[in-house]
């Protein structure tokens, strides 16, 4: 009787949908998450770049879009935000922003590409641009301030699932 080995240096085909297909090199990934970085900011770091302006005059050095419609804009937005809807951006946007200073764009949330959008609009026009992964609906989630169209501020119980609970600091 033989016995066939199976002597293939290739890896076994898995069933894991995690590893289906495989995952990409140590150097690959390092210039994918760099790049990530690069177009994308989260509501913890834009908070804390508005509190140490507002508390200790640091410099912003950036602009905060609301690329949302009017009713949303006036139902909840991130103070000290710029309200300019996507579809406004080739028409207003050169009038309401400064070209020199980088903008950051945020829509409804995770499940809206509105931040998106907005942020290749202004992109085309030659502005820099990232987008707030999150949009208005983590800025809240997370417990930061918002403002209403009636100019008053409020501000919720953090989710104990998507923000720290005991410090300003996630770790991350």
């Amino acid at each position: 009787m033989t016995t066939t080995q199976n002597t293939s240096t290739a890896p076994a085909a898995t069933t894991n949908p995690v590893l289906r297909v495989p995952p990409a090199s140590p150097a690959a990934a390092a210039a994918y998450f760099a790049a990530s970085l690069a177009f994308h900011a989260d509501v913890s770091d834009v908070a804390a770049a508005f509190k140490g302006h507002r508390e200790h005059g640091a410099e912003l050095g950036f602009q905060l879009v609301d690329s949302r419609s009017t009713p949303s804009w006036d139902q909840a937005h991130v103070p000290g935000a710029v309200h300019l809807p996507t579809a406004l951006i080739p028409e207003q946007a050169e009038r309401l922003l400064d070209k020199n200073v980088p903008v950051v764009t945020y829509c409804w949330g995770p499940g809206c590409n509105g931040g998106t959008r907005s942020a290749l609009a202004l992109a085309e026009l030659g502005f820099q641009v990232k987008e707030m992964l999150g949009g208005i609906e983590y800025w809240i989630r997370e417990g930061f301030e918002v403002e209403t169209w009636q100019g008053g501020r409020q501000r919720t119980e953090a989710d104990p699932l998507t923000a720290p609970t005991d410090s300003d600091d996630c770790g991350c």
